[in-house]
């Protein structure tokens, strides 16, 4: 594989570490800024839609730009803002710098991964795309729990000040490693649009949008899933937060290399294996070790759909993937809104800590159902395109 790919899994590594270590440092943050832990989380959810908007706007904005351009500007803008978050001096400061780093991710992972795939031969552009990837699934095991650890023993400004190095680190790796790649082919705003009228476009987005849901009603209820019923010290918490982040990144590999080979029957086996898994997750959380593999496979089972549908929504799009690209991470925040909210909606109605499980499962088999529609339009399209091209 091209050693650019590194480039890219540096920058990755450094947008995944700033967008989940604000939850382990949260407490530290609040005490800093005077507010309440409540008021601290909008901290969270400005990164998050400093990532829905930045998506499309930015792309849109940079789509005239060579692709190597758009990757250094990105990292630029990452680096600029959690440097200015790392200074924030209140809590309003703090809002509008998160929300700052968080506008690149979605343009980033939008351009990468159409650079990951151009680098290596069609067969392998799945595998390439889960190796920029894989940055991201290494920030939940090493980025996350150091970067909490330090922000406990030095304070939280020495946490965002090293992801800014980290960030500058890609910068110079970018610069140096990817290749220039011209102009995209397809320059115009208009062609990028244009392929969001594409029906299977739309329905890859619903894809992520409730296949990876169904991953983060679980995962952001389960501290107290694990404290309260599981048994486990608040401590061993971090332990099984990077088992799920070995999970992750097990499952990104393994789902762009499954990707290469069959794509839409490795998509409908892990969309199928994420549901199964998070219903047993009801019965095996009141378990220590049973909870514990049930963490890791689904970390496994979740992020086997990342590279496929990343892979899917550039194929569908034709030829102009970068807008497109950039949207899937927007579905993926909103997908972890959506699961986040549908969670703490069944356990503030009394269904117990457990039950965002049954509701992960539950849009696992609604992003299922969607994956089957998908691929029937693919054999009917195919079906249709055999008999013209037979005339021809």
């Amino acid at each position: 594989m091209p050693i650019a790919l590194l480039a890219l899994a540096v920058g990755a590594f450094g947008i995944g570490t700033t967008e989940f270590v604000m939850m382990g440092v949260l407490p530290q943050t609040a005490a800093t800024f005077g507010v309440d832990i409540p008021t601290a989380g909008h901290l969270i959810s400005a990164y998050a839609l400093g990532v829905v908007v930045g998506a499309p706007l930015l792309t849109a904005v940079a789509v005239r730009l060579p692709r190597k351009t758009m990757l250094l500007a990105m990292m630029a803008l990452f680096t600029a803002g959690n440097l200015l978050f790392a200074v924030a001096p209140t809590q309003e400061f703090g809002v509008v710098f998160r929300f700052l780093a968080g506008l690149p991710h979605g343009a980033f992972f939008g351009a990468g991964a159409v650079v990951a795939s151009s680098l290596v031969k069609p067969g392998d552009r799945a595998k390439a795309v889960s190796l920029m990837f894989l940055g991201l699934t290494l920030a939940n095991v090493v980025g996350v729990p150091l970067g909490t650890l330090l922000g406990q023993q030095v304070g939280w400004r020495a946490t965002f000040a090293v992801v800014a190095v980290i960030g500058l680190v890609a910068v110079l790796a970018i610069a140096k490693l990817v290749p220039h790649q011209g102009r995209p082919e397809s320059p115009s705003l208009r062609g990028e649009l244009g392929a969001f009228r594409r029906p299977q476009v739309w329905l890859a987005l619903a894809i992520v949008t409730f296949g990876l849901g169904g991953v983060f009603a679980c995962l952001s209820y389960v501290t107290p899933m694990m404290t309260d019923v599981a048994g486990y010290d608040p401590q061993a918490v971090t332990l099984l937060l990077a088992l799920a982040g070995v999970g992750m990144t097990i499952g990104n590999l393994l789902g762009g290399r499954l990707a290469d080979k069959a794509l839409m029957p490795s998509l409908y086996v892990a969309l199928l294996a994420l549901a199964a898994v998070l219903a047993v997750f009801t019965v095996t959380a009141h378990n220590k070790v049973g909870a514990a593999i049930t963490i890791f496979l689904v970390g496994v089972a979740g992020f086997m759909i990342g590279p496929m549908m990343q892979t899917r929504v550039m194929v569908k799009a034709g030829g102009a993937p970068s807008m497109v690209s950039a949207a899937v991470q927007s579905a993926f925040n909103v997908a972890n809104s959506i699961g986040a909210y549908l969670g703490g909606l069944v356990i503030a109605g009394g269904l117990g800590l457990v039950s965002p499980n049954w509701v992960g499962a539950g849009l696992a088999i609604v992003g299922l159902t969607i994956a089957v529609v998908s691929g029937s339009l693919d054999r009917r399209e195919e079906a249709t395109r055999a008999p013209a091209m037979a005339e021809a």
